[in-house]
């Protein structure tokens, strides 16, 4: 944080308090929105200015000065006209004569929605007692679904009266600091806006730990010309490297934000010295291929520390944060961390969402641009944005997705569980405490009992029933939680209390994935192959194998392809001899469906629903009229006698994607209890996806189950059949044309 009153922007000394004048605003503004857009602005700024008129800041400032500064602030971010009209009219209803009717009639319904969200959010204040609390947030994630500019502006307003704090009396800046840190700053960082979560996490601390806060500054004074020195000493090693393998990068230090140092302190008991990332230096690249490449010199350059790598490009944050980062130990033995990231990567870093706004108002989009791409938040826009998007279609496909990432759900007592989206009961019980999840029997979701796949959302409030009698978690639930935290705790539970039906389960789990690839079991389980995979997953022996698959730590499909990697490869070197032996390289066919039309090419080609053929089964192409070819089983009952001049030769070739099959099974057993129970274990045991099931009991206490399922070939298909053929009191299981 810039603690001086004044700093120098392009050799002119300016007051950080008031940094922008209304030239200042217009003059950015103008380098990416149209003259008609700047004309509207103007407007909003005379109009702001003539309401707020002998009004006056505590400051003892003319009250038109902050909303200039809040006008500035969105502008440096480059936010579309609309946001930086609301970011001048932001009082204007509040506190002046003019009333939301006006704003609507002047500047239309866009800006008038975003004034009257912020002037609601400024009803929302923070207060200490739990039971409001859970109220006004709630409040709050309504008015940011409405409109998400609304926050921007409210982010914007709330950091310039950060700046200004000093003016307020100490209560006052107690309580502000206490809610920025719990409200805005989070939400700054949810929407990736860097510089203004870090500008409002320091100014907090200043106010609230001003102790605490005074004593890092004078740390980091005591300490800056020997860091500064050592800096300035990488970031001249990194940009020779850089240069001698041709990279053309920007080097420099990476300032130091005074609040994570404070968090790193209190939270990890750390001193000051023992801080890793004190010295840091940012490399700017131009393309992702040169961030791994920098990466690589730097590791090679100095020693890296383990585990202190990261790679957040190829795992973005959910506020879309991208870079490389990666902590080694420098020669004069000072820990010193990189950052390695491209342009693009940075303006995001810094502006979040934000760096991509001005893109979407009044401009062509790139095609090739593949931002939307990297962020799952922006799907929907990528594939209909095609042509020229505004502001109002970019903001209304975010309106309800942007914070999807995280919800916040209330515990009885107020306090608040952030959780996934699409998190459930089980979520929540698990990220109270493992103990509440493990004892949990029971939870109401406002005061209404729910199934624990009960999917929660934002505002609600959850309570969790608990039993010491409780037998713990059922390994449903792994099915069902959406959090990975959740499910580990989970697998916790069952690796430690379960510890012999896990090993039996695991190990019929295994031999059922090997058989289902069609390999031989004792082929597989060597002493050989068993010590490749116990070696690959360190495990000491194979019971603990067993044990980790039983109760899901690793898949048993995992584990097959680790067995048989030594097969598969003795496999392909044979088949690569034989087919030097033989002289040529048969070209590999590779079609949709999976089935090739012989001597023909670019043909439309469908597989039958009647007969549902799958590799393996032998087939036939039937010519349709004005419909390609359709591909039946040869013995397909629906093929007469009349078709045979329209078929033609067909074969099963290599499918796109590994494509599955649909195919339909009838199953017919002795009804009973837990019959379907059982069957859909099977299914589940199998791994299978399943497309259908439909049972109906007969009055001769039999009953006819249909299945429909997704299977590779005729093998797994006959795997399946045989599965279900152990249950007990089935005493047929067929594949059915329909």
């Amino acid at each position: 944080m810039k603690d001086r009153l004044n700093y120098e922007r392009g050799g002119i000394s300016v007051n950080l308090e008031y940094p922008y004048s209304y030239q200042n605003v217009e003059d950015m503004a103008s380098k990416y929105l149209p003259e008609e857009q700047i004309k509207i602005i103007k407007e909003s700024y005379e109009l702001a200015k003539d309401a707020h008129e002998g009004q006056f800041r505590k400051s003892g400032e003319p009250y038109i000065l902050h909303p200039i500064q809040v006008a500035g602030i969105l502008t440096e971010l480059k936010l579309d006209y609309a946001t930086i009209c609301a970011g001048f009219l932001h009082d204007v209803v509040e506190d002046t004569k003019y009333t939301l009717e006006d704003i609507r009639e002047r500047f239309g319904d866009d800006i008038a929605v975003i004034v009257d969200g912020v002037t609601k959010l400024d009803k929302v204040k923070f207060r200490s007692k739990k039971q409001s609390q859970a109220e006004n947030h709630r409040k709050l994630f309504v008015s940011i679904a409405k409109d998400l500019r609304v926050i921007f502006v409210k982010l914007a307003d709330r950091l310039h009266n950060m700046r200004t704090m000093k003016y307020m009396r100490e209560e006052k800046q107690r309580e502000i600091a206490s809610e920025t840190l719990e409200i805005y700053a989070p939400l700054a960082h949810r929407l990736g806006i860097s510089s203004v979560k870090w500008e409002l996490e320091d100014t907090s601390l200043r106010y609230l730990h001003p102790a605490q806060y005074f004593s890092i500054v004078g740390m980091m004074k005591q300490k800056r010309s020997a860091r500064e020195e050592s800096i300035k000493e990488a970031c001249e090693s990194i940009t020779s490297l850089l240069g001698e393998h041709n990279i053309k990068a920007q080097v420099n230090g990476r300032p130091k934000h005074i609040y994570s140092i404070y968090k790193k302190m209190v939270k990890q008991n750390k001193t000051f010295d023992q801080i890793y990332d004190l010295l840091a230096v940012r490399v700017l690249v131009d393309s992702v291929a040169d961030c791994y490449a920098t990466l690589g010199l730097v590791n090679n350059l100095w020693v890296p520390i383990p585990g202190r790598i990261k790679d957040y490009i190829a795992m973005p944050k959910p506020n879309m944060y991208q870079s490389l980062h990666t902590t080694v130990i420098a020669p004069d033995g000072q820990t010193l961390e990189v950052q390695i990231r491209t342009y693009e990567m940075h303006e995001i870093a810094e502006k979040g969402i934000a760096a991509h706004w001005a893109y979407k108002e009044g401009k062509k989009v790139n095609k090739d641009n593949n931002f939307y791409e990297k962020l799952n938040w922006f799907q929907k826009i990528a594939e209909n944005d095609e042509t020229e998007a505004t502001a109002e279609s970019f903001m209304e496909s975010l309106k309800v997705d942007l914070l999807s990432d995280k919800i916040y759900v209330f515990t009885p007592n107020s306090d608040i569980i952030e959780l996934p989206k699409g998190s459930c009961i089980v979520d929540f019980a698990y990220a109270i405490h493992s103990e509440v999840g493990n004892k949990m029997i029971g939870a109401t979701v406002n005061d209404k009992i729910e199934a624990f796949d009960y999917k929660l959302s934002t505002g609600e409030i959850c309570d969790i029933r608990t039993s010491k009698n409780s037998t713990g978690p059922k390994r449903s639930w792994l099915d069902i939680a959406r959090s990975s935290q959740t499910k580990s705790k989970i697998k916790a539970f069952f690796k430690k209390a379960a510890r012999e039906e896990n090993l039996i389960k695991g190990e019929i789990l295994l031999k059922d994935e090997i058989k289902a690839n069609n390999f031989d079991i004792d082929e597989v389980l060597t002493q050989e192959n068993i010590e490749i995979a116990l070696n690959r997953y360190k495990f000491a022996t194979l019971e603990e194998l067993y044990v980790s698959i039983g109760y899901g730590g690793i898949s048993a499909n995992k584990v097959f392809a680790r067995l048989t990697e030594k097969i598969r490869k003795e496999k392909q070197t044979q088949e690569k001899l034989e087919k030097l032996v033989n002289a040529e390289e048969e070209k590999k066919i590779v079609t949709e469906t999976g089935v090739y039309v012989k001597g023909v090419d670019n043909i439309l080609v469908r597989l039958s629903k009647c007969c549902q053929p799958i590799p393996g089964d032998d087939i036939v192409g039937f010519i349709t009229k004005g419909r390609g070819v359709t591909v039946h089983r040869s013995n397909c009952p629906n093929l007469s006698e009349e078709d045979k001049a329209r078929l033609l030769d067909v074969e099963w070739v290599q499918s796109l994607n590994a494509r599955r099959y649909s195919v339909t099974l009838q199953l017919h057993a002795f009804d009973r209890e837990l019959l379907l129970q059982n069957i859909l274990l099977t299914l589940s045991e199998s791994r299978v996806e399943i497309k259908k099931l439909h049972s109906e009991a007969k009055s001769d206490k039999t009953s006819v189950t249909t299945i429909g399922i997704y299977v590779k070939n005729v093998s797994e298909c006959d795997f399946m059949i045989k599965k279900l053929r152990q249950i007990p009191d089935v005493y047929s299981v067929e594949r059915i044309v329909k």
